[in-house]
């Protein structure tokens, strides 16, 4: 049986980018293993939903394996390293976080998974961890090393389609469908220049993602998108009931959710190509 290994930073994540792709893969027989590196500890946990004394670690991790039976998900590994935190704040450099951890060992732990597990794939972040977190970055960096030990052949990026992002959200702003922080960005004054908050906000998208014409795959899972919003709610300690993105309508959340988007390294697409729509076929 082919084996696709998932490499993700955080609980949550892995339903968010790659949830559409693990569900069919599942389903279409392959046997997708989840690894996770931390264990979300410095999350922000949805008010009223841990029990008193609670510890959010366990949570999470609980949190992982119910969301991983929602998508098919056969098999799912920890890591062990600690929540780094957001880039810039003092928890980057705690004991044990991910973002202090020496590439080649934490290499070895991922490594020594694919190996047993004799993967064909591997699934990490782009180079900047879509959107600058450490724990994703070192995912990028962690797993393009894991890969070249084990001899995995194929490792895909997830990213997000930069120019894809700021066309949705044009629309979303268009539409008053608009998330209440960045809602409240777009409510700022025109600055100094003229340039509106707006015309601001979405000029800093260069800070997410990847330019659509690095990427090479746009995996079409817009039939799977009711069960990686069952996903996303199964990690309730982070994702409330009444959060933005699972309260949109059926339209924009398909628009938000129902394509994930790879760059397969070592793989350039040439211009006019057509992206790849599948991660475990060549062509």
């Amino acid at each position: 049986m082919t084996t696709l290994v998932f490499f993700h930073a955080h609980p949550d994540d892995e339903c968010i980018s790659t949830g559409g792709v693990m569900a069919r893969a599942a389903a279409a027989g392959f046997r997708v293993v989840l690894v996770v590196a931390t264990r979300g500890e410095r999350g922000e946990p949805t008010p009223g939903v841990l029990a008193d004394g609670e510890p959010l670690w366990e949570r999470r991790i609980s949190e992982s394996y119910a969301s991983a039976k929602i998508l098919g998900v056969q098999r799912v590994e920890f890591l062990g390293y600690v929540d780094s935190g957001m880039m810039g704040e003092p928890s980057n450099t705690s004991p044990y976080s991910f973002w202090t951890a020496q590439v080649d060992a934490a290499a070895g732990r991922l490594a020594s998974i694919l190996t047993e597990e004799d993967a064909q794939m591997l699934t990490i972040y782009d180079d900047n961890g879509g959107y600058g977190h450490p724990d994703h970055i070192m995912v990028h960096r962690v797993g393009l090393r894991a890969a070249e030990i084990a001899g995995t052949p194929r490792v895909f990026q997830t990213t997000m389609n930069r120019d894809h992002f700021s066309r949705m959200l044009s629309q979303f702003v268009e539409q008053g469908q608009v998330p209440p922080a960045i809602e409240a960005a777009l409510e700022v004054a025109e600055d100094e220049t003229g340039t509106t908050a707006e015309e601001e906000f979405l000029g800093s998208l260069d800070q997410f993602g990847k330019p659509e014409a690095e990427i090479t795959h746009a995996i079409d899972v817009s039939d799977l998108v009711g069960l990686k919003r069952e996903a996303m709610l199964a990690h309730r300690s982070q994702i409330a009931d009444d959060s933005w993105f699972l309260t949109m309508d059926p339209d924009s959340f398909t628009a938000a959710f129902g394509t994930e988007w790879f760059i397969e390294t070592g793989v350039e697409r040439a211009e006019g190509e057509a992206f790849g729509n599948t991660l475990w076929a060549q062509g």
